[in-house]
C-alpha cells in the first residue's frame, strides 16, 4: 500500500478533490480509506440504549485508495504540501521504507 494509518493525504479525485486530511482507517480488503472530516454522510439511526434520541448522525464514508496520495513534508521538495507518488527503498538491514518519487525524502506518518 502506498498509504497507511495516520498519514497526511491529499484527495486527487471525486467530490472531495483538493482537500487534505489524516487517515483514520485503512480497509485493505476493499482498497479504501477513511479520512477524518472528509466524505461525510448521514446515518439515520433508530433510538437505542446508546442513543436515546435517534436521528441523523454524520460520519465519514470511505474513499477509494487510488484517489489519495500522501503529502511530502520535506522543505526542499518542489511538491511541498501536495500529493506525491511514492517509491519503495530497501535499506541495508533489508527494511523497506516509502520515499517521495520527486525528491527522495522519506514519507513519515504523522502520529
Amino acid at each position: 500500500m502506498h498509504v497507511c494509518r495516520n498519514d497526511l493525504v491529499a484527495v486527487m479525485a471525486g467530490n472531495e478533490a483538493g482537500k487534505t486530511g489524516k487517515i483514520i482507517k485503512v480497509l485493505r480488503d476493499k482498497n479504501r480509506v477513511i479520512i477524518k472530516g472528509l466524505n461525510l454522510v448521514y446515518r439515520h439511526t433508530k433510538p437505542s440504549q446508546k442513543n436515546q434520541q435517534g436521528g441523523r448522525i454524520q460520519k465519514e464514508a470511505s474513499i477509494a485508495i487510488a484517489n489519495v496520495l500522501p503529502i511530502c513534508q520535506s522543505k526542499n521538495c518542489k511538491r511541498n504540501g501536495r500529493g506525491v507518488r511514492t517509491r519503495k527503498k530497501i535499506l541495508e538491514n533489508r527494511n523497506k521504507i516509502r520515499v517521495c518519487a520527486c525528491c527522495g525524502s522519506e514519507i513519515i506518518s504523522a502520529e
